[in-house]
């Protein structure tokens, strides 16, 4: 059931039973207090016709012993004019019966000497109020009992409930009407919520609900739209790391193509031809520098997916036993100049000595031969700073943005680079970003290449 009709109905039911309730209390109360009124007014009359039959009766001279039925009679006829009257005796045997009170047997137990009863009786479709007193008649004990015609009490009543229920009736009809156009006005937020909902389940990814209130349903649409923003930057994050992903496969499919075919080909040539020792050794070379080649892109990617668990563990490292080791496996090429400023650091020396190592061994593979590669460090505001320079060719500005996407290489600075898998640099990218840094690269083609990076001062503690 949709959630306008069940605000429909639970509406028109809140009426109904309001109204069904309010009318029940409202004529309840309403007759209660004209029954109390004409039970009143019997027993006071009633209480009347006692005290003018105990004052006749005082009057009459006694010719007996007590007063007679007879006379009781006649005395209970001149009061009757019209009213329901019987008087009985003391076994509550009636001695006169008025002319409306005949088939009338109210059956009230009036056994106490000046007790009082009533109750409603029903005689041919009408109601009364039947009362009953006692009272004393000269030395007698006698009997009064009364009808009071109160069918239009009852009749009142009735049609107060007929029309209640018509006006009710009414009411809800009324009601009705006007909640389906509120209902309708209430849920339009909702309706409006579910289309976009719908629209976005069918790929719209951009469709927003128009805020249609500043109450709660208000703050949901606007809260919805903020989902659906969050969900389409996260969908086009996606989208990006599939093409990316795309991207990658592509190339480490190119990439691994090269050293296999290499390597099935020498191999087969190895297997079917008698080849000279020079032409042996030749191929066996093939075969090897293509093998380590495929060994170092995959140690690579392995470090790569460590990486991304972002699991490191630092310690205290002094920056000049950093550059000692650069020193120890660079310095015999004769190309390097090592510049720095001593500190001690916190960071994950292993990881840190892999980027340094993988930018010197670019820088050196870019530059030209009779050139050096400059590597210094030095504080700077808000951290220490490495920094790799070579005076190669250069690379392009297009290309500056593409460097640390895997398996990228710029073919004109990396000429001499036959062995690279283009995954150097993604993976310095990978070690700075858990250090809290990046790579900083600035070249100009034809005057060479820059590539820094700032430990950030929390890794950085000074020099004693």
């Amino acid at each position: 059931m949709r959630f306008t009709v069940k605000v429909f109905f639970c509406t028109i039911i809140v009426i109904a039973l309001a109204m069904g309730f309010g009318g029940f209390i409202l004529i309840n109360s309403t007759f209660a207090a004209a029954m109390e009124r004409e039970t009143k007014q019997a027993l006071d009359e009633s209480s009347i016709l006692c005290f003018a039959l105990e004052s006749i009766t005082l009057n009459i001279p006694l010719k007996y012993v007590s007063i007679q039925d007879k006379t009781i009679g006649e005395i209970a006829a001149t009061l009757e004019s019209g009213r329901y009257l019987q008087v009985s005796d003391e076994r509550q045997t009636a001695i006169y019966t008025g002319a409306y009170f005949a088939g009338v047997d109210g059956n009230l137990d009036l056994a106490a000497e000046n007790a009082a009863a009533h109750k409603i009786v029903d005689n041919g479709g009408r109601r009364y109020i039947y009362t009953a007193l006692s009272f004393n008649a000269a030395d007698r004990s006698l009997y009064l009992e009364t009808l009071k015609d109160i069918s239009a009490v009852f009749a009142e009543r009735d049609q107060s409930i007929a029309a209640y229920r018509n006006i009710t009736i009414a009411t809800i009809a009324f009601g009705a009407f006007v909640m389906y156009f509120i209902s309708m006005w209430l849920t339009r937020p909702i309706r409006a919520l579910a289309k976009a909902t719908r629209d976005m389940a069918r790929g719209n990814y951009g469709r927003r609900a128009r805020p249609m209130s500043s109450d709660e349903l208000g703050l949901l649409t606007e809260d919805f739209n903020r989902m659906a923003d969050s969900l389409q930057e996260k969908i086009g994050e996606l989208r990006r790391e599939s093409a990316a992903r795309e991207r990658f496969i592509s190339a480490f499919s190119h990439e691994l193509k090269t050293p296999l075919t290499a390597i099935i080909g020498y191999a087969d040539m190895i297997r079917s031809y008698r080849l000279s020792d020079e032409d042996l050794v030749l191929s066996a070379d093939y075969v090897y520098k293509e093998g380590k080649r495929l060994e170092q892109m995959s140690l690579r990617l392995l470090e790569i997916m460590v990486l991304s668990r972002n699991e490191i563990y630092v310690s205290e490292t002094r920056v000049s036993a950093v550059f000692g080791l650069l020193d120890e496996m660079f310095g015999a090429s004769g190309k390097i100049v090592i510049e720095y400023e001593d500190a001690v650091i916190s960071t994950e020396a292993s990881l840190l000595k892999t980027v340094l190592t993988n930018l010197v061994d670019n820088a050196l593979k870019a530059s030209d031969k009779e050139k050096p590669v400059v590597i210094s460090g030095r504080r700077v505001s808000g951290g220490y700073m490495f920094s790799v320079k070579d005076f190669g060719i250069g690379i392009a500005a297009e290309d500056l943005s593409k460097l640390t996407q895997a398996f990228f290489k710029v073919d004109k600075s990396r000429s001499g680079s036959a062995s690279g898998s283009g995954l150097g640099l993604t993976l310095c990218a990978e070690i700075l970003d858990l250090f809290g840094s990046g790579l900083n690269i600035e070249s100009q083609p034809g005057a060479g290449t820059t590539v820094s990076f700032v430990l950030p001062d929390y890794n950085v503690h000074g020099a004693p």
